[in-house]
């Protein structure tokens, strides 16, 4: 993982969820501390975010964005085309970049060198280098405790945060139902 930020997604059974903390940093200095990493796509319906260069984000968002498009919102077959396009562009494929993107019925992580991963739960997954520190929480609440999905995202992200120095509270969530 790279120092980047910190994005947890969770497919509950009500609604999903992803969440973001606002941490901009270059180097060992904040830049920022409330800037938005996640997105809503295709109508709502499709939620994303980014782990990686803020400039970066924008390309890929777009990208992405646009084969959904022209997939008429399938998730999956977005997520395998988008993968490939990535990959072949010779300045895009060097990213340290990640995304998350996930609806209703899917979740999947997305890199520059073509992984396109499915969590194995089906239902939580987190990128950045806070990431592991929100899964590990997000698991345990989700395995031990009776929490609404935008709780759930919302406290596992604050505990990355009490963790991982490229991480703040400065949380923001979207969720689609």
């Amino acid at each position: 993982m790279f120092e980047a930020t910190t994005i947890l997604a969770y497919r509950g059974v009500n609604k999903s969820v992803i969440g973001g903390d606002g941490q901009v940093t270059f180097g060992n200095c904040v830049l920022k501390s409330n800037a938005t990493k996640i997105r809503s796509l295709y109508e709502g319906k499709i939620l994303s975010g980014f782990a990686g260069s803020t400039a970066d984000a924008f390309s890929l968002f777009d990208m992405f964005e646009n084969i959904l498009e022209t997939k008429r919102g399938d998730l999956e077959r977005s997520v395998v085309d988008f993968s490939k396009e990535w990959r072949k562009d010779k300045y895009l494929r060097k990213l340290e970049a990640m995304m998350l993107v996930l609806n209703r019925s899917k979740i999947y992580i997305l890199s520059g060198s073509g992984d396109v991963v499915e969590p194995e739960d089906g239902k939580i997954a987190a990128i950045g280098s806070g990431g592991n520190f929100a899964l590990s929480a997000a698991r345990a609440l989700d395995r031990n405790a009776s929490l609404a999905e935008d709780v759930l995202v919302r406290q596992s992200l604050q505990i990355a945060g009490e963790l991982c120095i490229y991480t703040n509270m400065n949380i923001k969530l979207l969720e689609i139902q």
